[in-house]
This record gives structure tokens, C-alpha cells and sequence, in this order.
């Protein structure tokens, strides 16, 4: 996939709508409402941007734009939460240490998190004209499988990659497991979300079955959704910078080679890469600019500066985790090679 600057999509005069949004950090914290709701602490630490209303149960009748003061993403009407696991560097003396998240190209001084996209097309169709419905109020949903330690695990959830960046604008060569050699400018995870709906549930036990991939090709290729899932959705997709330059020193990696890196639930393969999204868009606004005229940027939407992203935020929930500092095991006791 080649990747182009900003300043060549700006020469594209789209149809539809393709945004490209950064949200800075709103709290490190292990809970995980979607998988464990309400249980405090949950098993594994997570990264979590969005609005401010996130708690540990999000009751699917919750009023996130209602509840939320604020929101770490730029378009100041997304209340919604995104989060994924927490990367991990395990040292040669057995000690971990987390790895810093790092802005996006063309989001300099963003505090950490990630970019966030919604899509009609593929990332590089610049028309994007396909008509596409937008997610519901008490929508949610996750992709990927923790316990996935395979290539064959992973390869049934369609684009959960990896890419070590060579500078801030490499995209490519997109991988299924962690990188094994030292990245000049860290590790760029990527999560594309399944895009047909069933129509009738916002959710479903496994947070996935109320969604599904193209029958055929991909959402890329315009494949068409299956007869059990008609409703064709934007394509959510996330990527997050993670900083692993500080590690980068081959004499602290493992004495027999093996790459450093570890999610933390403690899967040191990579390929229980997985994410979590729960709809919070106040009102219209995310139709709204599906069918607006918006590649990258988008008018119809409020947005909001940078410091004002960076100052929301929300105080931690489970304090007793040592998130900051190197440590003998990852919180909750997770160790590498779970």
C-alpha cells in the first residue's frame, strides 16, 4: 500500500466522506467495559481515548455525548471510546517496560493515542462514493482474539497488522506478528474493523457476530456484504504509533534473538493484536458527514485544537498498577508468553 501526504489528498476533490481524525489519550487504565463490564480491575491493561463518560460497565442506554464533558478526539461531536491492549518491552533481565505511544503524520504536540478513520471506500479511493449508514446510539463492538498465539488464529480477522516504520510516513510492508528487527521510528499497529451489519443488533455476545466481512473481496475492493449481514457501514480503523526507539538496542533484547515486544495480556507473538469500539457520536453528526463532502477534514463537523484534546482527560481507576516504571510482571501479573 503506498501512502501519500496529506498534501496530495488535498489536490482530490471527494464526493463522499473519508475522515481522518487523531484523539489524544484519555486514561491508561486496566478496565475493559465491552469484554468486562463492570469488572474493576479487568485482566489486562488497555489505552483509552474518546469521551470522558468511559467508566467500567458502559451500559449500552448510556448517553455518552450527554454524560461526557469533554472528548480527546479532534471532532469535538465524538463522545465514542476506542481502546486497544498496551504494548510492552520485556528486557534481557526479564524486566518490562511500557512503550510510549507517539503522534501520527500531520498531528504533531497530540498527546499519545491514536488516529481514528471512518470510511466509504478504501483509504486511497478518492472519490469514496459509496453510500454507507452509520453506526447507532448503544453500538459497539471488537476485533480480534486475545487468545490468538497463530498466524492461522489470527488470519480469520481480516487486516490486524503491523508495521515497523522506517520514518513516520512508511505504511508499508503490513505484517501479521511483530516486527523482528529493531524499527528506526517504532511499530505502527493498524486495526480494520468488519463493515456489514445484520441490521437489527447493536450488539452481540462475542461483541463480533452482529458483524461480518465482505462475502467476497474486501471492503477495499467494494466486495459485497453477505444476505445475513445486508447493511453496508463505514469502515472503522485504527492506528496507533508506538514509540520503541529507546529500545532499540539489540544488546537488551533476548540472548537468543527473539523480538522484545509484548501485548499486555502477555502475548509476545503479536497476533492477539484486538481492539474495542463503543459508539458515542452526538446526534447526526457521524451520518452527517458520511454524506458530506469530507476527505481527511470535514466542514460539517465542530472541531476542536489540540491543547483542548490534550486537557481532557480522566484520573485512573485502578491505582495499585505500577504503569510508569520498569517491572518484575505486567499488571495484573501478566507475564510474557500467556
Amino acid at each position: 500500500m503506498k501512502w501519500y501526504s496529506l498534501t496530495t489528498f488535498a489536490l482530490f476533490a471527494p464526493s463522499h466522506a473519508l475522515i481522518r481524525f487523531p484523539c489524544a489519550q484519555l486514561v491508561v487504565d486496566r478496565l475493559d467495559p465491552l469484554v468486562n463490564p463492570g469488572l474493576v480491575p479487568s485482566p489486562h491493561l488497555h489505552q483509552i481515548v474518546g469521551g470522558n463518560s468511559f467508566n467500567a460497565t458502559m451500559d449500552p442506554s448510556k448517553d455518552m455525548p450527554g454524560e461526557s464533558t469533554c472528548t480527546t478526539c479532534q471532532f469535538s461531536e465524538d463522545f465514542s471510546n476506542y481502546w486497544t491492549a498496551v504494548l510492552y518491552f520485556k528486557a534481557r533481565n526479564g524486566t518490562y517496560k511500557r512503550v510510549p505511544q507517539m503522534p501520527n503524520s500531520g498531528f504533531d504536540g497530540v498527546n499519545a493515542g491514536m488516529t481514528v478513520y471512518y470510511m466509504q471506500d478504501g483509504l486511497y479511493n478518492f472519490q469514496q462514493t459509496s453510500k454507507v449508514t452509520a453506526f447507532k446510539p448503544g453500538f459497539r463492538m471488537y476485533i480480534g482474539d486475545v487468545n490468538a498465539r497463530s498466524k492461522e488464529e489470527m488470519q480469520r480477522f481480516r487486516q490486524l497488522t503491523y508495521t515497523c516504520l522506517q520514518d513516520i510516513n512508511t505504511r508499508d510492508p503490513q505484517i501479521l506478528d511483530f516486527p523482528k528487527e529493531p524499527c528506526p521510528m517504532g511499530i505502527m499497529t493498524a486495526l480494520r474493523f468488519p463493515t456489514c451489519w445484520d441490521g437489527k443488533n447493536l450488539d452481540s455476545a462475542d461483541h463480533m457476530s452482529h458483524m461480518a466481512y465482505p462475502e467476497s473481496g474486501t471492503f477495499e475492493t467494494g466486495g459485497p456484504c453477505p444476505a445475513s449481514h445486508p447493511v453496508r457501514m463505514g469502515q472503522l480503523f485504527y492506528e496507533v504509533n508506538w514509540d520503541t526507539r529507546q529500545f532499540n538496542n539489540k544488546a537488551d533484547w533476548p540472548e537468543d534473538g527473539s523480538q522484545p515486544f509484548v501485548w499486555s495480556f502477555g502475548d509476545s507473538t503479536g497476533y492477539g493484536n484486538h481492539g474495542d469500539y463503543v459508539f458515542g457520536w452526538k446526534g447526526d453528526a457521524l451520518q452527517r458527514a458520511m454524506d458530506s463532502p469530507c476527505y481527511i477534514n470535514c466542514p460539517t463537523l465542530k472541531t476542536q485544537n489540540t491543547q483542548a484534546m490534550n486537557k481532557c482527560s480522566k484520573d485512573r481507576v485502578v491505582t495499585e498498577d505500577n504503569i510508569d516504571d520498569w517491572v518484575e510482571t505486567l499488571p495484573g501479573g501478566m507475564v510474557a508468553g500467556m
